[in-house]
């Protein structure tokens, strides 16, 4: 059924072009503006990540519209951390101890363009490139666009306006600015940033190390890590601070610095990079923060969506994940309010932020993880009896990564707090050498689901 709502969607990244296809199928007429240029048409990638961990959330988003074989057909699965010393030793870390669960490297480009065009296949969805958003009339429902093309302005109306326009978002900045209601802000930068840097394939387009696994080379105050693509390359991110410790991008000013800096650190990495150096100076540095605010609506008018109401940092590989959820749960939304747009978004909002809420922290908590606790001994035997839970007890054990990669069907906040607590009564009970790798598995599940349910009892009292 084609429904007369006209809905205007602010960015054409993975978050708004899912919601224009899912709008779309759902019969609404959807216009749809992007500042870059069609990505389809021009690689614009500049050091920015191009591939992403994509799992059970995001999938979950694809089997809604209908892509899940297409989109698997452009993945790359990695089933666990690969864990690379300063020596060159490494060690897998699989991410679960049931053999389905793993999470994937895609392509943001490939599937950005599968989205974009699966929507446009829908004669009522119209998608416009060069077109910046300057800011939004959130009372008029009016937004107000400059065309890099022609380079003049022109403001565009619609029944509502959903902004999918990522951290800088211009209705969220319009929300701030305008005065018009009580808005709570907060930006929250890391002082490290990150830089993009590559493996490429051999001459003969093979890989130059082990394909199904997210590597990650921890240092404790920073970190490299590494996903493949499609072509036998990996795209490499460094992780590192600003200003402090001897090496940070601050003083990696030369190529000779740069190379020492990997000789000492990533000394194996380092071989089978040759083109690190001019991947490092070609390659922006980018910052790493953390976005919440609210509401994320006015009225029925407009509604912040995907990384314009929630950014987050990438180390929970949910940030994609989480968008595309976003749209499934706005969905859901739809099914029970259609035809009320204040009661779709303020539902909406009310079921969802505090799950955003909570990947945003659960993100800051995988930061120092992956930079320093997966090379301690104790976070080693705590994987070691997690991945023994999830492999013999698989419907009665899921680890904190589990319940929120894996466990589509609960929030993050569920998530969340059933995993600290897991987390903490392992650590608890192997500090106070209560348990072990060796001892007998069903004792382990004994003590760490009763040690669990104190600490949840606790937290609960405690209002945590």
């Amino acid at each position: 059924m084609n429904r007369k709502e006209n809905i205007l969607i602010i960015g054409a990244g993975l978050c708004g072009s899912l919601l224009a296809l899912r709008l779309a199928q759902r019969g609404y007429n959807v216009n749809v503006y992007e500042m870059r240029p069609d990505l389809r048409k021009t690689n614009i990638s500049a050091g920015r990540s191009i591939n992403l961990a994509f799992s059970n959330r995001g999938n979950k988003a694809m089997a809604l519209v209908g892509l899940e074989d297409k989109v698997k057909s452009l993945c790359i699965p990695m089933h666990g951390r690969m864990i690379h010393d300063k020596q060159g030793n490494t060690f897998m870390s699989n991410y679960s101890g049931r053999e389905q669960e793993y999470i994937n490297s895609v392509s943001r480009g490939e599937l950005n363009a599968l989205l974009l065009t699966e929507a446009e296949k829908h004669d009522h969805v119209n998608i416009y490139f060069n077109k910046k958003c300057k800011s939004v009339n959130f009372e008029n429902t009016t937004a107000l666009f400059k065309d890099y093309e022609t380079k003049t302005e022109f403001v565009e109306d619609a029944d509502c306006i959903i902004a999918t326009d990522g951290a800088g978002s211009a209705l969220r900045k319009s929300y701030y600015l305008g005065k018009k209601f009580l808005f709570s802000f907060s930006q929250n930068y890391l002082a490290h940033g990150y830089k993009e840097l590559s493996i490429l394939p051999t001459t003969a387009g093979d890989y130059k190390t082990f394909k199904n696994a997210l590597h990650i080379w921890p240092r404790g105050d920073f970190m490299l890590i590494a996903l493949p693509n499609l072509d036998g390359s990996f795209t490499v991110t460094l992780f590192l601070s600003y200003n402090q410790g001897k090496y940070n991008f601050n003083n990696l000013t030369t190529p000779e610095t740069v190379t020492n800096f990997f000789k000492e650190e990533f000394p194996d990495a380092l071989k089978i990079m040759p083109n690190v150096v001019e991947d490092f100076f070609k390659n922006p540095t980018g910052a790493l923060g953390t976005i919440k605010c609210s509401p994320w609506h006015f009225k029925g008018n407009t509604l912040l969506m995907g990384d314009a109401a929630h950014a987050i940092v990438p180390f929970y590989g949910q940030g994609m994940n989480a968008s595309f959820e976003d749209v499934v749960e706005f969905d859901a939304v739809l099914n029970k309010h259609e035809g009320n747009w204040e009661n779709v978004f303020t539902e909406y909002e009310k079921n969802r932020k505090k799950d955003t809420d909570a990947i945003a922290d659960l993100a800051i908590d995988n930061f120092y993880e992956m930079r320093d606790h997966v090379g301690q001994a104790i976070f080693q035997e705590k994987r070691k009896i997690e991945m023994a839970l999830e492999k013999e007890y698989p419907e009665d054990y899921a680890s904190k990564y589990s319940l929120v990669t894996f466990n589509e069907h609960i929030g993050y906040q569920e998530a969340m707090l059933k995993g600290r607590a897991q987390d903490k009564a392992i650590l608890n009970l192997l500090s106070n050498n209560l348990i072990s790798s060796n001892d007998d598995i069903k004792i382990i599940l004994d003590k760490v689901s009763s040690e669990t349910e104190t600490i949840l009892k606790e937290n609960k009292i405690a209002g945590l």
